[in-house]
Order: structure tokens, then C-alpha cells, then sequence
């Protein structure tokens, strides 16, 4: 495995490694291999009870709950550290290949709970910083066996939403299968799929598997070897890994609003962009040109019903904080989808002009959005503004 490997005290560390072992045996899975407590992160591969097989990353923590000066006193949380305070960040390794699946999660031996966040979202990390949660999170954890929720940022309303969950030993491997389904979602769509176990399998096959590279065959032996698969198996696991990856549900929306937009009379040659850093969907609407930014709203909604949106890009440049945020000028209009509240691929449509602007960011557009009545319905009056402000 290419991933870098820390050196950590194996003495304390044992009791994480044994959690996973054990909550992986309760849930009927067979071990296949399990690692040295003295050397993080921890593979597994394992065995399911109906025969598949699968391996975790294990970017484990201790959590607790233990009373600290200047802290709540509600205060559930764990520290993310391996090796020394360097101030660097670390990757957090993800399989390209996808036959194994990557967790970052806090493990608290003595509740026998466990509570993970999302690897993509805090890769790369700094170690030395903590996550925390409440005491109504760890309760509701022990009370239902799995919980997920929206981390608590009101001291920090520029950071990121992030969407945590958690559960016991018996609910270990439905987190696993999770965090292999949830890979790359937006946080609207994390805890949808936390909160409805049942969309896991709701996958689209009509993609194109024809250029699906493999591993070299010194990885692919090695692979046949540690899942005890043949290579034509392992081969068959990657294909159906890649789409399972493919059919985010982020490029789901694209396409959804590519589909709707092309149905509006007066535009012609509307297509999805798929470069990094660029809007997601360009297309001509009466000779005018313009670019369109869709993103997943948040799965929770205000006091008022109002879906929510958290605007910005996940990172920032070092030298630069206020570029995770998007600016007025970036595109055209902003395509709010509402899958993660309403099930449905429904949209609704703003132009930036019309979008609060950051308050600590004067040349960017604020990252806490509300689907309000400056949201349109009907794509065509968006259109109509964004081509009028262009002329």
C-alpha cells in the first residue's frame, strides 16, 4: 500500500485496533488481516457474511468525553494526531481503485461508540486538531445505534458544514459500507444517505466502463493475494468501484440541470464542463453566452423551512483565505439543487448579482446561503436577467 504509515504507541493504540476487530466480528465478518496497533493507519480486510469482500483505511482517534479548561462542559471529542506537531498537512490516503475504503473517525472504547467525519473534507489535515460533538449526540448515538448530524459551527460561520455520524459496534459495518457510498458527496447528500440507509444502492448503470484503467500487474497479484480473488474478480470489483464513484450524486445534479436546461426554448448547445476549478454547465441562451454554477443544498433547512446552501469551495489558498469563496463575476447564475431536501432533482435559480456579499470578503459572495423568495422557480426568468446584465 502506497499511503504514508505513522509510528504510534502500540500499547495505547491497541484498543482501537481491537474496537474494529471486534465490531467487524459482531456484525458476522470473517478478518482476513489485521494490523499492527504500532503502526497507523490500520488496513483490514475482511470477509461479509454473504461473501464479499472488503478493506478499510482506518484513520482512527481515541475520543472521550473528558471536562477541559475553556471548553463546554457537553463537550464529547477527538483529537487528530499522529507523531508529532509538525504544523504540515497530511494526506489523507483514498484507493484510487476503490477496493478499499478510507475511514477518519474518533473510536470511544469505554461507551462503545465510534463517530466519523468525512475523509475528503478534511484531506489534507493537520494533525493536533480536534473534532467535536455533544452529549445529545453520544446519548442519541447509544439510544438508536447510528445518528447522523450537522457539526456545530456557530463559533465559526465561515468553516465549512460538515455532517458527522455515528454508531455502535453493532452498526460498524453499515458505516463502512457508507463512507464506500458517500465517497465524494456533496454534505447535503452525506447526511441524506446517512439518514436513509435504503438510497445506498440506488445506483445508475448506464455508464461507460470500456476505459476503466487497472492496476499494474505486480498490484493486481498483490490485490488477488490479500482479497483471496482471483484477478479477473478484482478486476470486476474495480470496474464496479469506478461507478459506483462516477454516480455522485454531484454529477447526477449536473446532468439532471444540463437536461432540464436544454428543454428551455431558446437555448442551444448546453453542455457540462468538466474542468477543475471552472462553472459546471456553459450554454448559448439566445445567442448569449453563459456559464452556470449548480450546487447540492444542505440537507437540513431553517426554522422557517428554507433550504440552505453552504457556498464555497472546500479549501482556501494559504496566502489567500477569502478564495474559498466564489466571486460575483465567477458565472452567470447559481443553480440550487434540492435533491437532498426534497428527494426530487428540482432546482431553483439566482443570479450572484442578486446574492449576499461576504461580510469579512467585500469582492466575494457570502457562503451562507438561504433558498429565499431572490431564488427563482422557472430557469428561463434567470436566464432572461443573466442575458440582459451580458448585453
Amino acid at each position: 500500500m502506497d499511503f504514508k504509515l505513522y509510528t504510534v504507541d502500540r500499547n495505547k493504540r491497541t484498543a482501537l485496533v481491537d474496537y474494529i476487530s471486534e465490531a467487524l466480528r459482531a456484525c458476522g465478518c470473517r478478518l482476513l488481516f489485521s494490523p499492527d496497533p504500532g503502526t497507523a493507519p490500520y488496513r483490514f480486510t475482511f470477509e461479509l457474511p454473504d461473501g464479499e469482500r472488503m478493506g478499510i483505511v482506518a484513520y482512527a482517534f481515541f475520543a472521550n468525553r473528558k471536562e477541559t479548561i475553556n471548553r463546554p462542559q457537553n463537550e464529547h471529542r477527538f483529537q487528530v494526531k499522529y507523531g508529532t506537531d509538525d504544523k504540515l498537512e497530511h494526506e489523507i490516503w483514498q484507493d484510487p481503485y476503490g477496493l478499499y475504503t478510507t475511514l477518519f473517525l474518533g473510536i470511544d472504547p469505554e461507551r462503545g461508540t465510534f463517530v466519523g467525519a468525512d475523509p475528503n473534507l478534511h484531506n489534507p489535515t493537520r494533525f493536533f486538531k480536534s473534532i467535536e460533538y455533544k452529549d445529545r449526540h453520544s446519548s442519541e448515538i447509544l439510544t438508536t445505534g447510528w445518528h447522523a448530524w450537522e457539526r456545530d459551527r456557530r463559533n465559526d460561520s465561515s468553516a465549512p458544514v460538515e455532517i458527522l455520524v455515528g454508531g455502535t459496534s453493532m452498526s460498524f459495518l453499515n458505516y463502512v459500507k457508507f463512507e464506500r457510498e458517500a465517497k465524494g458527496e456533496a454534505q447535503g447528500h452525506r447526511q441524506l444517505l446517512a439518514e436513509k440507509p435504503q438510497l445506498w444502492t440506488t445506483l445508475s448503470s448506464n455508464f461507460d466502463t470500456q476505459n476503466i484503467s487497472s492496476p499494474d500487474p505486480a498490484r493486481l497479484h498483490q490485490l488477488s493475494e490479500e482479497f483471496q480473488l482471483s484477478e479477473t474478480e478484482v478486476l470486476d470489483l474495480i470496474a464496479s468501484a469506478r461507478r459506483l464513484k462516477m454516480a455522485v450524486r454531484g454529477w447526477v445534479a449536473e446532468e439532471h440541470l444540463v437536461r432540464r436546461l436544454n428543454r428551455v426554448d431558446g437555448v442551444s448547445s448546453c453542455q457540462r464542463i468538466d474542468a477543475e476549478g471552472q462553472p459546471d454547465v456553459r450554454l448559448l441562451y439566445r445567442g448569449v453566452p453563459l456559464v452556470v454554477e449548480c450546487k447540492n443544498v444542505l440537507r437540513k433547512t431553517t426554522a422557517e423551512g428554507l433550504a440552505r446552501m453552504d457556498f464555497q469551495r472546500t479549501r482556501a489558498s494559504k496566502s489567500d483565505p477569502c478564495s474559498r469563496y466564489y466571486s460575483i463575476c465567477e458565472f452567470d447564475i447559481v443553480a440550487a439543487c434540492l435533491h437532498a431536501v426534497e428527494e426530487q432533482w428540482t432546482f431553483r435559480f439566482a443570479i450572484p448579482m442578486n446574492l449576499d456579499i461576504h461580510p469579512k470578503c467585500p469582492t466575494k459572495l457570502s457562503n451562507n446561503v438561504k433558498i429565499d423568495d431572490r431564488w427563482l422557480d422557472q430557469a428561463t426568468q434567470a436566464l432572461d436577467q443573466a442575458a440582459r446584465l451580458k448585453n
